[in-house]
Protein backbone atom coordinates (compact mmCIF):
# COMPACT_ATOMS: atom_id res chain seq x y z
CA UNK A 1 0.00 0.00 0.00
CA UNK A 2 1.71 3.74 -0.75
CA UNK A 3 1.18 5.93 1.94
CA UNK A 4 0.07 9.50 1.70
CA UNK A 5 2.75 12.53 1.36
CA UNK A 6 2.06 16.21 0.95
CA UNK A 7 3.86 19.14 -0.06
CA UNK A 8 2.50 22.65 -0.32
CA UNK A 9 0.49 22.10 -3.49
CA UNK A 10 -1.22 18.75 -1.35
CA UNK A 11 -1.38 15.34 -0.69
CA UNK A 12 0.17 12.47 -3.35
CA UNK A 13 0.48 9.17 -2.77
CA UNK A 14 4.07 8.02 -2.58
CA UNK A 15 5.84 4.02 -2.58
CA UNK A 16 5.56 2.61 0.87
CA UNK A 17 9.07 1.54 0.75
CA UNK A 18 10.11 5.08 -0.58
CA UNK A 19 12.17 7.29 1.49
CA UNK A 20 11.29 10.69 -0.30
CA UNK A 21 8.15 12.17 -0.53
CA UNK A 22 5.60 14.04 -2.41
CA UNK A 23 7.78 17.10 -4.07
CA UNK A 24 10.08 14.14 -6.05
CA UNK A 25 7.06 12.09 -6.93
CA UNK A 26 5.94 14.91 -8.47
CA UNK A 27 8.99 15.11 -10.61
CA UNK A 28 9.02 11.62 -10.93
CA UNK A 29 5.59 11.68 -12.55
CA UNK A 30 6.43 14.98 -14.52
CA UNK A 31 9.80 14.32 -16.06
CA UNK A 32 9.86 10.93 -17.40
CA UNK A 33 12.60 12.00 -19.95
CA UNK A 34 15.73 9.97 -20.53
CA UNK A 35 16.14 7.59 -17.51
CA UNK A 36 19.28 9.35 -16.76
CA UNK A 37 19.71 9.89 -13.22
CA UNK A 38 22.20 12.08 -11.51
CA UNK A 39 25.84 10.19 -11.03
CA UNK A 40 26.84 8.91 -7.72
CA UNK A 41 29.75 11.60 -7.62
CA UNK A 42 26.53 14.33 -7.55
CA UNK A 43 24.72 12.39 -4.49
CA UNK A 44 27.73 12.12 -2.80
CA UNK A 45 28.37 15.60 -2.71
CA UNK A 46 25.11 16.16 -1.83
CA UNK A 47 25.48 14.04 1.43
CA UNK A 48 28.84 15.84 2.21
CA UNK A 49 26.89 19.53 1.49
CA UNK A 50 23.63 18.89 3.84
CA UNK A 51 25.85 16.93 6.47
CA UNK A 52 27.44 20.19 6.90
CA UNK A 53 24.95 22.40 6.93
CA UNK A 54 23.60 20.21 9.34
CA UNK A 55 26.03 20.88 11.90
CA UNK A 56 26.51 24.21 11.32
CA UNK A 57 22.92 25.28 11.88
CA UNK A 58 23.28 23.24 15.19
CA UNK A 59 26.61 24.90 15.88
CA UNK A 60 24.90 28.36 15.46
CA UNK A 61 21.99 27.25 17.63
CA UNK A 62 19.30 27.53 14.94
CA UNK A 63 18.80 23.51 15.23
CA UNK A 64 18.64 21.37 17.63
CA UNK A 65 21.33 19.06 18.47
CA UNK A 66 19.39 15.79 18.33
CA UNK A 67 17.76 16.53 14.88
CA UNK A 68 20.55 17.82 13.59
CA UNK A 69 22.83 14.60 14.31
CA UNK A 70 20.18 12.29 12.45
CA UNK A 71 20.44 14.48 9.14
CA UNK A 72 24.21 13.97 9.46
CA UNK A 73 24.02 9.89 9.91
CA UNK A 74 21.58 10.29 7.04
CA UNK A 75 23.43 11.99 4.98
CA UNK A 76 26.53 9.92 5.73
CA UNK A 77 24.31 7.16 4.06
CA UNK A 78 24.43 8.88 1.29
CA UNK A 79 27.60 9.73 0.93
CA UNK A 80 28.52 6.13 1.11
CA UNK A 81 26.11 5.23 -1.72
CA UNK A 82 23.49 3.34 1.19
CA UNK A 83 20.45 5.93 -0.08
CA UNK A 84 21.04 5.69 -4.07
CA UNK A 85 18.18 3.79 -4.92
CA UNK A 86 15.83 6.89 -3.35
CA UNK A 87 17.37 9.19 -6.26
CA UNK A 88 15.18 8.20 -9.13
CA UNK A 89 14.84 11.83 -11.06
CA UNK A 90 15.75 11.94 -14.31
CA UNK A 91 18.61 14.79 -15.59
CA UNK A 92 15.93 16.52 -17.47
CA UNK A 93 14.11 18.22 -15.33
CA UNK A 94 13.67 21.63 -13.22
CA UNK A 95 16.92 24.06 -14.68
CA UNK A 96 17.69 24.63 -10.82
CA UNK A 97 17.71 21.38 -9.79
CA UNK A 98 14.96 22.05 -7.63
CA UNK A 99 13.55 18.91 -7.71
CA UNK A 100 16.79 16.81 -6.88
CA UNK A 101 17.22 19.43 -4.17
CA UNK A 102 13.95 18.31 -2.66
CA UNK A 103 14.44 14.56 -3.18
CA UNK A 104 17.86 15.05 -1.12
CA UNK A 105 16.11 16.71 1.76
CA UNK A 106 12.62 14.82 1.75
CA UNK A 107 14.86 11.16 1.77
CA UNK A 108 17.43 12.74 4.80
CA UNK A 109 14.16 13.79 6.62
CA UNK A 110 12.76 10.37 6.38
CA UNK A 111 15.82 8.64 7.01
CA UNK A 112 16.47 10.55 10.01
CA UNK A 113 12.82 10.24 11.17
CA UNK A 114 13.48 6.20 10.54
CA UNK A 115 16.87 6.68 12.74
CA UNK A 116 15.44 8.61 15.51
CA UNK A 117 12.32 5.49 15.85
CA UNK A 118 9.55 7.90 14.30
CA UNK A 119 7.08 6.76 11.56
CA UNK A 120 7.78 9.22 8.05
CA UNK A 121 4.70 10.53 8.66
CA UNK A 122 5.28 12.25 11.82
CA UNK A 123 7.41 15.50 9.90
CA UNK A 124 9.14 15.80 13.00
CA UNK A 125 12.17 16.35 11.03
CA UNK A 126 10.93 18.63 8.08
CA UNK A 127 12.86 18.25 4.65
CA UNK A 128 12.49 22.54 4.23
CA UNK A 129 12.45 23.61 8.06
CA UNK A 130 15.40 21.57 9.04
CA UNK A 131 17.12 19.77 6.35
CA UNK A 132 17.31 22.75 3.58
CA UNK A 133 17.69 25.44 6.65
CA UNK A 134 19.59 28.07 5.54
CA UNK A 135 19.35 27.19 2.14
CA UNK A 136 17.90 26.90 -1.39
CA UNK A 137 18.63 25.26 -3.96
CA UNK A 138 19.80 27.68 -6.32
CA UNK A 139 23.06 27.58 -4.27
CA UNK A 140 23.09 23.92 -3.21
CA UNK A 141 23.08 22.80 -6.77
CA UNK A 142 25.82 24.95 -8.19
CA UNK A 143 27.77 24.12 -4.66
CA UNK A 144 27.21 20.38 -5.08
CA UNK A 145 28.17 20.42 -8.98
CA UNK A 146 31.42 22.21 -8.05
CA UNK A 147 32.24 19.73 -5.21
CA UNK A 148 31.53 16.59 -6.48
CA UNK A 149 33.46 17.78 -10.14
CA UNK A 150 36.30 19.11 -8.10
CA UNK A 151 36.41 15.08 -5.96
CA UNK A 152 35.71 13.08 -9.25
CA UNK A 153 39.07 15.46 -11.28
CA UNK A 154 41.57 15.05 -7.94
CA UNK A 155 40.23 11.58 -7.17
CA UNK A 156 39.78 9.86 -10.57
CA UNK A 157 41.45 11.98 -13.24
CA UNK A 158 44.37 13.20 -12.11
CA UNK A 159 45.81 10.02 -11.01
CA UNK A 160 44.73 8.19 -14.06
CA UNK A 161 46.83 10.90 -16.13
CA UNK A 162 49.42 10.74 -13.62
CA UNK A 163 49.69 7.12 -14.29
CA UNK A 164 50.05 7.96 -18.24
CA UNK A 165 52.98 10.29 -17.93
CA UNK A 166 54.80 8.26 -16.23
CA UNK A 167 54.49 5.02 -18.93
CA UNK A 168 55.38 7.79 -21.37
CA UNK A 169 58.27 9.47 -19.69
CA UNK A 170 59.39 5.36 -18.86
CA UNK A 171 58.60 4.56 -22.71
CA UNK A 172 60.68 7.74 -24.20
CA UNK A 173 63.82 6.79 -22.15
CA UNK A 174 64.06 3.73 -23.45
CA UNK A 175 63.53 4.18 -26.98
CA UNK A 176 65.72 6.93 -27.09
CA UNK A 177 68.50 5.99 -29.98
CA UNK A 178 65.93 4.32 -32.33
CA UNK A 179 65.75 6.31 -35.15
CA UNK A 180 63.19 7.06 -38.19
CA UNK A 181 61.50 9.07 -40.35
CA UNK A 182 60.07 12.21 -39.13
CA UNK A 183 56.47 12.98 -40.65
CA UNK A 184 55.10 16.58 -41.04
CA UNK A 185 51.74 17.19 -43.05
CA UNK A 186 51.82 13.32 -43.36
CA UNK A 187 54.71 13.16 -45.52
CA UNK A 188 58.37 12.34 -45.26
CA UNK A 189 60.29 14.55 -42.98
CA UNK A 190 63.97 14.80 -40.82
CA UNK A 191 64.66 11.62 -38.83
CA UNK A 192 63.49 11.49 -35.51
CA UNK A 193 64.16 9.46 -32.58
CA UNK A 194 61.53 7.27 -31.42
CA UNK A 195 62.02 8.51 -27.70
CA UNK A 196 61.94 12.02 -28.78
CA UNK A 197 58.33 11.16 -30.27
CA UNK A 198 57.38 9.62 -26.99
CA UNK A 199 59.11 12.42 -25.24
CA UNK A 200 56.43 14.99 -26.59
CA UNK A 201 53.16 12.41 -25.51
CA UNK A 202 54.69 12.35 -22.49
CA UNK A 203 54.95 16.25 -22.43
CA UNK A 204 51.39 16.36 -23.56
CA UNK A 205 50.24 14.41 -20.29
CA UNK A 206 51.89 16.54 -18.35
CA UNK A 207 50.40 19.57 -19.13
CA UNK A 208 47.19 17.45 -18.96
CA UNK A 209 48.11 17.10 -15.31
CA UNK A 210 48.53 20.92 -15.14
CA UNK A 211 45.09 21.55 -16.81
CA UNK A 212 43.05 19.16 -14.80
CA UNK A 213 44.63 20.42 -11.56
CA UNK A 214 43.48 24.16 -13.20
CA UNK A 215 40.08 22.59 -13.76
CA UNK A 216 39.76 21.37 -9.95
CA UNK A 217 40.78 24.90 -8.48
CA UNK A 218 38.37 26.52 -10.70
CA UNK A 219 35.89 24.69 -8.89
CA UNK A 220 37.19 25.38 -5.67
CA UNK A 221 34.55 28.94 -4.73
CA UNK A 222 31.53 27.77 -3.59
CA UNK A 223 28.24 29.14 -4.26
CA UNK A 224 26.62 28.21 -0.99
CA UNK A 225 25.38 30.87 1.24
CA UNK A 226 23.41 33.01 -1.10
CA UNK A 227 19.80 31.19 -0.70
CA UNK A 228 17.47 32.32 -3.07
CA UNK A 229 19.06 35.17 -5.46
CA UNK A 230 22.53 35.90 -4.17
CA UNK A 231 21.59 38.07 -1.06
CA UNK A 232 21.50 35.24 1.41
CA UNK A 233 18.10 35.89 3.08
CA UNK A 234 17.31 33.59 5.73
CA UNK A 235 20.58 32.40 6.68
CA UNK A 236 22.63 32.89 9.52
CA UNK A 237 25.78 35.23 8.65
CA UNK A 238 28.22 33.00 10.01
CA UNK A 239 26.17 29.66 8.46
CA UNK A 240 28.16 29.62 4.97
CA UNK A 241 31.48 29.94 6.66
CA UNK A 242 30.67 27.16 8.68
CA UNK A 243 29.37 24.58 6.48
CA UNK A 244 32.49 25.44 3.54
CA UNK A 245 35.09 24.75 6.18
CA UNK A 246 33.16 21.39 6.93
CA UNK A 247 33.05 20.40 3.21
CA UNK A 248 36.64 21.65 2.70
CA UNK A 249 38.00 19.71 5.82
CA UNK A 250 35.26 16.40 4.97
CA UNK A 251 37.21 16.44 1.34
CA UNK A 252 40.72 17.34 1.94
CA UNK A 253 40.10 19.83 -0.84
CA UNK A 254 40.70 24.07 -0.21
CA UNK A 255 37.07 25.03 -0.89
CA UNK A 256 36.02 28.36 -0.17
CA UNK A 257 33.03 30.89 -0.21
CA UNK A 258 32.49 32.50 -3.84
CA UNK A 259 33.44 36.08 -3.20
CA UNK A 260 30.41 37.30 -4.98
CA UNK A 261 27.26 35.09 -5.01
CA UNK A 262 25.33 36.71 -7.48
CA UNK A 263 27.80 35.97 -9.87
CA UNK A 264 28.06 32.17 -8.69
CA UNK A 265 24.48 31.62 -9.16
CA UNK A 266 23.25 33.84 -11.71
CA UNK A 267 26.24 32.52 -14.08
CA UNK A 268 28.39 28.95 -14.29
CA UNK A 269 31.69 30.55 -15.61
CA UNK A 270 33.71 28.33 -13.45
CA UNK A 271 32.55 25.11 -14.87
CA UNK A 272 32.61 26.86 -18.68
CA UNK A 273 36.26 27.48 -17.92
CA UNK A 274 37.04 24.12 -15.79
CA UNK A 275 35.52 21.89 -18.65
CA UNK A 276 37.25 24.09 -21.23
CA UNK A 277 40.34 22.62 -19.46
CA UNK A 278 39.50 19.08 -19.89
CA UNK A 279 38.68 19.77 -23.38
CA UNK A 280 41.99 21.02 -24.28
CA UNK A 281 43.12 17.82 -22.37
CA UNK A 282 40.76 15.18 -24.33
CA UNK A 283 42.46 16.92 -27.55
CA UNK A 284 46.24 16.14 -26.52
CA UNK A 285 44.96 12.94 -25.34
CA UNK A 286 42.88 12.11 -29.25
CA UNK A 287 45.98 13.81 -30.85
CA UNK A 288 48.36 11.28 -28.56
CA UNK A 289 46.30 7.90 -28.62
CA UNK A 290 45.22 8.77 -32.77
CA UNK A 291 49.85 8.77 -33.69
CA UNK A 292 50.15 5.91 -31.75
CA UNK A 293 47.58 4.01 -33.53
CA UNK A 294 49.00 5.04 -36.84
CA UNK A 295 52.34 4.38 -35.56
CA UNK A 296 51.29 0.66 -35.24
CA UNK A 297 49.39 0.49 -38.16
CA UNK A 298 50.01 -2.71 -40.67
CA UNK A 299 51.43 -5.05 -39.59
CA UNK A 300 52.71 -5.08 -43.58
CA UNK A 301 51.02 -2.35 -45.62
CA UNK A 302 51.47 0.71 -42.40
CA UNK A 303 54.14 1.87 -40.74
CA UNK A 304 54.44 -0.44 -37.79
CA UNK A 305 56.91 1.13 -36.53
CA UNK A 306 55.72 0.39 -32.72
CA UNK A 307 54.13 -3.26 -31.56
CA UNK A 308 50.34 -2.47 -29.60
CA UNK A 309 49.34 -5.25 -27.25
CA UNK A 310 46.94 -7.31 -28.91
CA UNK A 311 43.76 -7.08 -26.80
CA UNK A 312 40.99 -9.03 -28.68
CA UNK A 313 40.57 -10.12 -32.66
CA UNK A 314 39.84 -7.45 -34.48
CA UNK A 315 37.97 -8.65 -37.42
CA UNK A 316 34.71 -11.20 -37.17
CA UNK A 317 35.08 -11.84 -40.75
CA UNK A 318 39.19 -11.56 -41.24
CA UNK A 319 41.02 -14.43 -39.21
CA UNK A 320 44.04 -12.87 -37.40
CA UNK A 321 43.39 -9.14 -37.54
CA UNK A 322 43.73 -6.89 -34.36
CA UNK A 323 43.00 -3.81 -34.12
CA UNK A 324 43.94 -0.65 -32.02
CA UNK A 325 40.72 -0.86 -30.08
CA UNK A 326 42.71 1.26 -27.01
CA UNK A 327 43.21 4.54 -29.41
CA UNK A 328 40.04 4.16 -30.74
CA UNK A 329 38.38 3.91 -27.02
CA UNK A 330 39.91 6.83 -26.05
CA UNK A 331 39.29 9.35 -29.53
CA UNK A 332 35.73 8.38 -29.19
CA UNK A 333 36.03 9.61 -25.35
CA UNK A 334 37.34 12.78 -26.77
CA UNK A 335 35.03 13.29 -29.07
CA UNK A 336 32.47 12.70 -26.70
CA UNK A 337 33.85 15.02 -23.80
CA UNK A 338 34.01 17.63 -26.51
CA UNK A 339 30.01 17.08 -27.18
CA UNK A 340 29.72 18.11 -23.42
CA UNK A 341 31.47 20.81 -23.86
CA UNK A 342 29.25 22.37 -26.37
CA UNK A 343 26.50 21.50 -24.26
CA UNK A 344 28.11 22.69 -21.13
CA UNK A 345 28.95 26.35 -23.11
CA UNK A 346 25.56 26.66 -24.66
CA UNK A 347 24.07 25.81 -20.92
CA UNK A 348 26.79 28.22 -19.30
CA UNK A 349 25.65 30.84 -21.28
CA UNK A 350 21.61 31.12 -21.12
CA UNK A 351 21.36 31.95 -17.52
CA UNK A 352 18.47 34.24 -16.98
CA UNK A 353 19.57 37.60 -14.81
CA UNK A 354 19.94 35.97 -11.10
CA UNK A 355 19.80 32.12 -11.98
CA UNK A 356 21.33 30.08 -14.26
CA UNK A 357 18.96 27.62 -15.16
CA UNK A 358 20.82 24.84 -16.80
CA UNK A 359 21.82 23.67 -13.70
CA UNK A 360 21.27 19.52 -13.83
CA UNK A 361 23.13 18.93 -17.47
CA UNK A 362 25.51 21.01 -17.02
CA UNK A 363 26.62 19.20 -13.84
CA UNK A 364 25.68 15.79 -15.97
CA UNK A 365 27.63 16.62 -18.69
CA UNK A 366 30.89 17.78 -16.42
CA UNK A 367 30.61 14.49 -14.28
CA UNK A 368 30.44 12.20 -17.08
CA UNK A 369 33.49 14.00 -19.09
CA UNK A 370 35.76 13.48 -15.76
CA UNK A 371 34.48 9.65 -15.53
CA UNK A 372 34.96 9.14 -19.11
CA UNK A 373 38.31 10.56 -19.56
CA UNK A 374 39.64 8.95 -15.76
CA UNK A 375 38.67 5.44 -16.89
CA UNK A 376 39.45 5.74 -20.61
CA UNK A 377 43.42 7.34 -19.73
CA UNK A 378 43.59 4.82 -17.13
CA UNK A 379 42.38 1.90 -19.64
CA UNK A 380 44.53 2.97 -22.45
CA UNK A 381 47.14 3.28 -19.86
CA UNK A 382 46.96 -0.22 -19.30
CA UNK A 383 46.06 -2.22 -21.86
CA UNK A 384 47.83 0.17 -24.63
CA UNK A 385 50.44 2.43 -23.16
CA UNK A 386 52.15 0.11 -21.08
CA UNK A 387 52.24 -3.01 -23.81
CA UNK A 388 54.16 -0.41 -26.61
CA UNK A 389 57.46 -2.10 -27.96
CA UNK A 390 59.31 -0.62 -30.31
CA UNK A 391 60.01 -2.20 -33.88
CA UNK A 392 63.69 -1.03 -34.45
CA UNK A 393 64.19 -2.81 -37.44
CA UNK A 394 61.24 -1.32 -39.13
CA UNK A 395 62.10 2.32 -38.09
CA UNK A 396 65.79 2.07 -38.92
CA UNK A 397 65.03 0.92 -42.50
CA UNK A 398 62.91 3.93 -43.20
CA UNK A 399 65.49 6.51 -42.70
CA UNK A 400 67.88 5.64 -45.30
CA UNK A 401 65.06 5.62 -48.31
CA UNK A 402 63.74 8.96 -46.53
CA UNK A 403 64.60 11.67 -49.12
CA UNK A 404 64.59 14.46 -46.57
CA UNK A 405 67.59 13.20 -45.10
CA UNK A 406 68.93 15.43 -48.55
CA UNK A 407 68.03 18.57 -45.60
CA UNK A 408 71.71 17.23 -43.80
CA UNK A 409 73.49 18.38 -46.47
CA UNK A 410 72.45 21.66 -47.14
CA UNK A 411 75.18 23.47 -45.31
CA UNK A 412 77.72 21.20 -47.15
CA UNK A 413 75.93 22.18 -50.80
CA UNK A 414 72.97 25.01 -50.61
CA UNK A 415 69.65 24.41 -50.61
CA UNK A 416 69.04 24.50 -54.27
CA UNK A 417 71.61 21.50 -55.03
CA UNK A 418 70.27 19.57 -51.95
CA UNK A 419 66.38 20.17 -53.26
CA UNK A 420 67.64 18.72 -56.68
CA UNK A 421 69.22 15.87 -55.37
CA UNK A 422 66.07 14.96 -53.63
CA UNK A 423 64.11 15.37 -56.56
CA UNK A 424 66.95 12.94 -58.54
CA UNK A 425 66.72 10.69 -55.94
CA UNK A 426 62.94 10.22 -56.20
CA UNK A 427 62.67 10.53 -60.32
CA UNK A 428 65.31 7.57 -60.06
CA UNK A 429 64.43 5.58 -56.98
CA UNK A 430 67.43 5.38 -55.73
CA UNK A 431 68.73 6.71 -52.08
CA UNK A 432 70.02 10.06 -51.32
CA UNK A 433 73.31 8.95 -49.76
CA UNK A 434 74.63 7.10 -53.09
CA UNK A 435 73.48 9.71 -55.13
CA UNK A 436 75.42 12.76 -53.45
CA UNK A 437 78.78 10.55 -53.59
CA UNK A 438 77.71 10.29 -57.14
CA UNK A 439 77.30 13.83 -57.92
CA UNK A 440 80.63 14.54 -56.26
CA UNK A 441 80.16 15.26 -52.67
CA UNK A 442 82.87 13.87 -50.48
CA UNK A 443 81.89 10.98 -49.10
CA UNK A 444 83.31 11.00 -45.65
CA UNK A 445 81.62 14.38 -45.43
CA UNK A 446 78.23 12.96 -46.73
CA UNK A 447 78.62 9.56 -44.21
CA UNK A 448 79.06 12.24 -41.29
CA UNK A 449 76.20 14.76 -42.34
CA UNK A 450 74.07 11.65 -43.00
CA UNK A 451 74.66 9.91 -39.82
CA UNK A 452 70.97 8.82 -38.74
CA UNK A 453 71.61 9.75 -35.34
CA UNK A 454 73.61 12.92 -35.89
CA UNK A 455 70.48 13.99 -37.68
CA UNK A 456 67.99 13.43 -34.48
CA UNK A 457 70.18 16.52 -32.92
CA UNK A 458 70.79 20.12 -33.07
CA UNK A 459 73.84 20.98 -35.41
CA UNK A 460 76.69 22.20 -33.92
CA UNK A 461 77.30 26.20 -34.71
CA UNK A 462 78.90 26.77 -37.60
CA UNK A 463 77.17 24.23 -39.75
CA UNK A 464 74.12 25.65 -40.67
Amino acid sequence: MPRIEHDSMGELAVPDDALWGASTQRAIDNFPISGQRFPRRFLQALGVIKRACAHANAEIGDLDRERADAIARAATELIDGALDAHFPLDIYQTGSGTSTNMNANEVLANRALQLLGKPLTARDVHPNDHVNMGQSSNDVIPTAMNVSGALAIHEDLLPALRGLAATLDAKAAAFMGIVKSGRTHLMDATPIQLGQEFSGYAAQVHHAVRRAEAARDALLELALGGTAVGTGINRHPDFPRLAIDRIAADTGLAFVEAANHFEAQAARDSVVEAHGLLATLAGSLFKIANDIRWLGSGPRAGFYEIRLPATQPGSSIMPGKVNPVMSEMLTMVAARVHGNQATIGLAGMSGNFELNVYLPVIAASLLESVDLLANGVATFDTRCAQGIEANREQCEASVEANLSIATALVPEIGYDAAAKLAKQAFATGENVRPLAKANGVDPERVDALLDPLAMTLPSPPGDT
